[in-house]
């Protein structure tokens, strides 16, 4: 984590740890920059300096005088108090050494048109993703411009539609700071949003892309439907294409000595590109490769802005999806009689009823009361509150990828976009609208209605289910402890170190030598106490970290440290580190040990375990600090190495609890297969006769020797099919990614009832 006291700071100094310094958007290029993925150059203004301004400029009181009493269901009260601030933002001095640090920035930037964005200290959390709360100025050219643009940013954090959504979300206005990414301005030829998933269905093994021409923020508003790309993550290969004609879009406007040195203007697109698709096959999968890349970084799934310049692809943004929940299956039900009036692309799953409510523009929004069909060209923030009040959205343009389709998503609410002639529908009309198939029927739709309360009865089923196989959570990142656990699990099967560690970022032993090493064993404590204390008494099982050389050198210092190897996957990683650096390892140990003080519901994962000695080396490591085998302290091992499986009866001979399979490293090992090989993705299947030969062994093992069996790889969370042959093999448990939860467990209890096991009560 960096600590300055600077105004300004590059976006190479700052990484996900930051967020509080350099907001949602700023830590995010910052640890995209750090990873080495292609991002424009920039540097943050950071939050601290919004403060200073605020402070200085005796602004705080003014604010809250402002807000007090705010009715933000008002809307033109809201609207108002929101200018008022505003103003008083804008007209505030610049105080001198802050410009000057600004202006110094852009000059080493090397000037030229530049993006100013805004980054509050509470957007692009896990838990918060409403896009286009704040101003973004494009094209800023010159140090006085840019000072000034930086200044506009920190007013539009008090925009109408600012202070409403931190009034519903609970933030308190004072206490969110606004840092500002200044970017080097790309002038996109084609532009997008890509998911590393499918954003309606949930579906983690397919990347979305979505491309038009010109700017990006044609896109995002939903003024451009654009082109959409399905492509498969593992294989790369592209498995739909839709090409949606363009023939306007958003562009620098050239002046008129034909510089492109203008403003941006929305432009004709040429039109021999028109009816073109806009990225060639190899480009999409270049692209998905970035994404895919992204991710794997993030350990999640990712919703970014790409930028297409001179043949070269540029990162803008990416953040954490948050929407993703069990999907709905579009294709099932008795047949619809109701009359299909339009139709466009599904974009947030369910089923609504409604009166359509037209809104033309934002000012209007009171006209949808509670339950109406909200009906727009396209919504932008400014729609929020309306937006909440619908039983469904349809807009007239837009993507998957639009804010109508975002927002729709993180608020629950059944949405279509780039429905065509959405704006002429009848005022006042009843409508049905399916998010999940993307029409909108006249009247009630009550098949479609039936299956959707079926739909939702299903999953409330499944989340009561009672199973004999017991049914664990993998899980990173400590903020999602709390939600997670509210879910019907039995614990944690798999609680990941490497988000932890990555949010401490810097690496062990850069502690050790400041003479600090308490410190990296308080906070890896404290995260861990955060899954423990959310899910106590149920098990956490914890994994030791198993951090590649080439991930501990991304670390704070760690370059320094970490060996260069071809082929890190196999390298120096899991137990054969803990047997080389016990005095690393110990830190580790004694953090265990100090959260166990507190919770006995943490157990302990030994990854990546080649050997029975080493095995035994670890225990022995382990039983120095006191953490030893007993009723309420279990040993798991990993099995991912062959060895694992061919030996495994001289691995539990040295003394384990149980295992748990970590397919995707077994995969990879059994059919000798870099798992990050795009050359090789198509044959990387855990399905493969050979993986399941193995998967299916060690459990036969584990169970005759009288150990707990678990998976905690992949593939349960991708392949039913995996989930249904460990339960009929004997597997004591399953753990699976949070938005696989409600599907496992329905499949698990079907697979018991082919099997003739009771439930337990």
């Amino acid at each position: 984590m960096v600590s300055v006291t600077r105004s300004v700071v590059w976006f190479s100094e700052v990484g996900r740890e930051d967020i509080g310094l350099v907001g949602g958007k700023g830590a995010n290029l910052g640890e995209l920059t750090r990873a080495g993925i292609p991002v424009p150059p920039g540097f943050v203004v950071t939050a601290d300096t919004y403060f200073r301004f605020i402070h200085q400029n005796g602004l705080e009181p003014v604010i809250k005088k402002e807000l007090f009493g705010l009715n933000v269901h008002d809307t033109r009260q809201l609207n108002e108090r929101a200018e008022n601030i505003q103003r008083r933002i804008k007209s505030a001095p610049m105080p001198a050494h802050i410009a000057d640090e600004i202006r110094a920035a852009y000059r080493e930037l090397g000037g030229g048109p530049v993006a100013v964005r805004s980054s509050a200290t509470a957007e692009d959390l896990p838990e918060a993703s409403f896009a286009g709360q704040q101003s973004t100025f494009l094209n800023v050219v010159g140090e006085d411009n840019v000072v000034r643009a930086v200044q506009a940013c920190w007013a539009s954090l008090f925009e109408a539609r600012a202070i409403f959504y931190r009034e519903e979300s609970g933030y308190d206005h004072t206490k969110v700071g606004l840092a500002v990414p200044v970017q080097r301005m790309v002038q996109s030829e084609i532009s997008g949003v890509m998911f590393t998933v499918e954003p309606v269905t949930s579906d983690r093994t397919r990347i979305t892309i979505e491309a038009v021409y010109g700017l990006g923020e044609g896109i995002v508003s939903g003024e451009i439907s654009p082109d959409l790309y399905l492509v498969d993550k593992e294989s790369l290969q592209i498995i739909s294409k839709t090409v949606t004609p363009q023939d306007r879009m958003i562009a620098r406007r050239p002046d008129a000595d034909g510089s492109h040195e203008g403003a941006n203007a929305w432009l004709p697109v040429p039109e021999h590109l028109r009816e073109r698709q806009k990225l060639t096959d190899a480009e999409i999968r270049e692209l998905a490769r970035i994404g895919r890349a992204v991710e794997a970084h993030y350990g999640k799934p990712q919703d970014i802005e790409w930028a297409y310049e001179q043949g070269k692809f540029y990162l803008v943004q990416a953040r954490p999806v948050t929407t993703l929940k069990a999907a709905v299956e579009a294709d099932e039900g008795e047949e619809e009689t109701a009359p299909i009036l339009l139709t466009g692309q599904p974009a947030s799953p369910g089923v609504g009823v409604g009166l359509v409510r037209i809104v033309h523009d934002p000012r209007e929004i009171d006209i949808v009361k509670q339950g109406d069909v909200l009906v727009a060209e396209m919504t932008t923030p400014d729609f929020v509150p309306a937006m909440k009040r619908a039983s469904a959205i349809v807009t007239e343009r837009g993507g998957r990828t639009c804010h109508a389709a975002i927002v729709s998503r993180e608020l629950g609410i059944p949405c279509v976009v780039g429905v065509a002639g959405a704006m002429g529908l009848e005022v006042g009309r009843e409508v049905t609208v399916d998010g999940s198939a993307g029409r909108i029927y006249d009247g009630r739709a009550e098949a479609r209605l039936a299956w959707y309360e079926r739909q939702k009865e299903r999953y409330a089923r499944a989340a009561a289910l009672k199973t004999t196989t017991k049914l664990y959570v993998n899980l990173a990142e400590p903020e999602l402890a709390e939600v997670v656990a509210k879910r019907h699990v039995d614990g944690v099967g798999l609680l990941r170190a490497e988000f932890i560690v990555a949010q401490i970022g810097k690496h062990p032993r850069q502690f050790i030598e400041e003479g600090r090493p308490e410190e990296y064993t308080r906070r890896l404590e404290e995260g861990i106490k955060e899954f423990c204390r959310a899910f106590n008494p149920r098990p956490v099982v914890y994994r030791l970290t198993d951090f590649k050389t080439n991930e501990y050198a991304n670390l704070e210092g760690g370059a320094k440290y970490e060996p260069t190897e071809e082929n890190p996957m196999i390298g120096y990683r899991g137990a054969s580190r803990y047997l080389r650096e016990p005095d690393i390892f110990k830190l580790e140990l004694e953090a265990i040990k100090g959260v166990r003080k507190e919770f006995k519901n943490l157990y302990v994962m030994v990854p990546f375990v080649r050997t029975p000695d080493e095995l035994r080396g670890v225990k022995q490591l382990m039983s120095e600090q006191g953490l030893v085998r007993g009723d309420d302290f279990k040993l798991w091992m990993m099995v991912e190495v062959p060895s694992n499986v061919l030996i495994l009866d001289r691995f539990i001979d040295v003394g384990i609890d149980g295992i748990s399979i970590g397919s995707n490293d077994l995969t990879q090992l059994v059919l000798g297969i870099d798992r990050d090989s795009e050359a090789l993705a198509d044959i990387f299947d855990e399905r493969n006769e050979a993986v399941m030969a193995a998967i299916q062994t060690a459990v036969t093992v584990a169970r005759r020797r009288g150990i707990t069996a678990s998976i905690c790889g992949q593939a349960p969370s991708v392949y039913p099919e995996v989930t249904e042959k460990l339960v009929e093999w004997g597997a004591t448990s399953v753990s699976v990614s949070p938005d696989m939860i409600d599907q496992t467990r329905e499949i698990i209890a079907n697979a018991e009832a082919k099997l003739g096991r009771a439930p337990v009560h």
